[in-house]
């Protein structure tokens, strides 16, 4: 194949349209379309679809492939839709695991699940939650655009995490550590959504890692203490010693669909 063309517009079709196997990783794609059905696609790297599963939601924006080669799937629960403007765009609701042939191991929702969620080494799940923020806090709330609260609400990210028959066995509240002096959000942004988490996931020692995308703050929290060890912002709990390099996204996004994974999976036939 000859080398990649580096004219964007001129690659603007679907399919393979690029491939310099001396500067790509190796590896498999998984993606789903967006507004599709819920079917999602497994490609190679020359854009031949390996497998598929189909799912029984849309998307709910990520997903992964776990290491022994299951899908664990975020969909989206087609019901309060309209809970504040944007909300349909980016809600998920549910959170599933299935084998190769589609068979759901388990499966959690929950109302206020958006964006991402993660399976947890423990067996559990993690999910990144949304609501209302305590009324007393919002005058705290900086920057953004007044007058755009929804029904007077503010809404600020939480976690929650979930054995796989639903039980919650802890959760993290954004409102309760992150500080309200430093931690502003851009004038850009609307006050109804103060901390609007993207992802989540899980370090090597266990605590976890999360992006809040509208405070432009990505933060460590310690698992056991629930404190903020490290964030982007400059912000350290006092009993950190060590500063952290910060950890990059893990997903990335095209105008046809959600790559929710990029990894080299143990293919079962």
């Amino acid at each position: 194949m000859p080398a990649v063309d580096q004219q964007r517009v001129r690659r603007a079709r679907t399919g393979l349209t690029a491939h310099d196997p001396s500067r790509a990783l190796d590896g498999y794609t998984l993606f789903t379309p967006m507004l599709g059905d819920g079917t999602v696609y497994l490609v190679d790297m020359r854009g031949e679809v390996v497998h598929t599963w189909d799912m029984p939601y849309r998307p709910g924006l990520y997903g992964y492939l776990l290491d022994d080669g299951r899908l664990f799937y975020g969909g989206k629960t087609m019901t309060d839709l309209d809970r504040f403007e944007g909300w349909s765009r980016f809600k998920a609701g549910a959170a599933l695991e299935v084998d190769w042939n589609g068979k759901i191991a388990w499966e959690v929702t929950h109302p206020d699940h958006h964006h991402d969620a993660r399976k947890l080494r423990n067996g559990n799940v993690i999910l990144l939650c949304l609501r209302a923020l305590p009324r007393e806090l919002h005058a705290r709330v900086k920057g953004g655009l007044a007058g755009s609260e929804i029904n007077g609400e503010i809404y600020a990210d939480y976690l929650l995490e979930m054995t796989t028959r639903g039980e919650v066995v802890w959760e993290w509240r954004s409102w309760e550590h992150l500080d309200f002096e430093t931690e502003v959000i851009t004038q850009q942004d609307h006050r109804a959504e103060w901390t609007h988490g993207n992802t989540v996931a899980e370090l090597p020692d266990g605590n976890l890692v999360v992006s809040f995308r509208n405070i432009c703050t990505v933060a460590i929290i310690d698992r056991r203490s629930g404190d903020i060890t490290w964030s982007s912002a400059g912000r350290r709990s006092p009993s950190s010693t060590t500063r952290a390099r910060c950890p990059t996204a893990t997903s990335r996004s095209s105008t046809t669909g959600r790559i929710v994974a990029i990894t080299r999976p143990r293919i079962r036939g």
